[in-house]
């Protein structure tokens, strides 16, 4: 049981994800961040158990990050559509996320695994922080100076991402993973391939 734990929690975590976006869509915010903290606590334990029990497999490496980036994108864009955060927080993340999905592309056929850098928690933890307060607001209708001030977190955490989105990058270049050549190949391939065909 506890070898199949962690992947299990992956699981539960995206069947949170039509629950967390129900309860925001009828109103009930609440619930929406009681299930919102469970994805978020499982999140923790799966990547705790699976390192500490050393019960990483490749179904956990794929699986795990794309649970959470569908969780923070769904919820964002349930919070978007119901007038709870503005449009421009969900295109930032949404885009960095679309990045790092072509990232993780090109780097397949090269069988390397990005972990997780303490700048990426450090985005994970203030957006996950913003969006409970989100709700938390919204359910208590509490306004004023903690609205500017989850705003503000929501900006920390945006500014986070970036960074952590320009970190990857540049660590990837400097270990020799993106390269020039490479970005290259297919052009030069096709180029060969037309010649001899001529």
């Amino acid at each position: 049981m506890l070898k199949h734990l962690p992947n299990i929690l992956t699981v539960l975590r995206l069947l949170l994800i039509p629950v967390i976006v129900f309860y925001i869509f009828t109103g009930n915010y609440i619930l929406a961040f009681i299930f919102f903290t469970v994805s978020g606590i499982t999140d923790i334990a799966d990547g705790f158990i699976a390192r500490k029990f050393n019960l990483i497999s490749n179904f956990g490496k794929l699986m795990d990050p794309l649970a959470d980036k569908l969780t923070q994108i769904a919820t964002l864009a349930s919070l978007v559509f119901t007038n709870i955060i503005p449009v421009w927080i969900l295109l930032i993340v949404f885009l960095k996320e679309f990045i790092m999905i072509c990232g993780a592309s090109f780097l397949y056929g090269k069988d390397v695994v990005v972990y997780s850098k303490w700048y990426g928690k450090l985005a994970t933890v203030l957006l996950y922080i913003a969006i409970v307060i989100s709700l938390l607001l919204k359910q208590f209708d509490i306004s004023g100076i903690w609205e500017f001030l989850d705003l503000g977190i929501f900006i920390l955490a945006l500014v986070a991402t970036i960074f952590s989105l320009i970190m990857y990058v540049r660590d990837l270049y400097q270990k020799g993973l993106i390269d020039k050549q490479d970005l290259n190949k297919e052009v030069t391939v096709d180029k060969k391939e037309r010649k001899k065909k001529k």
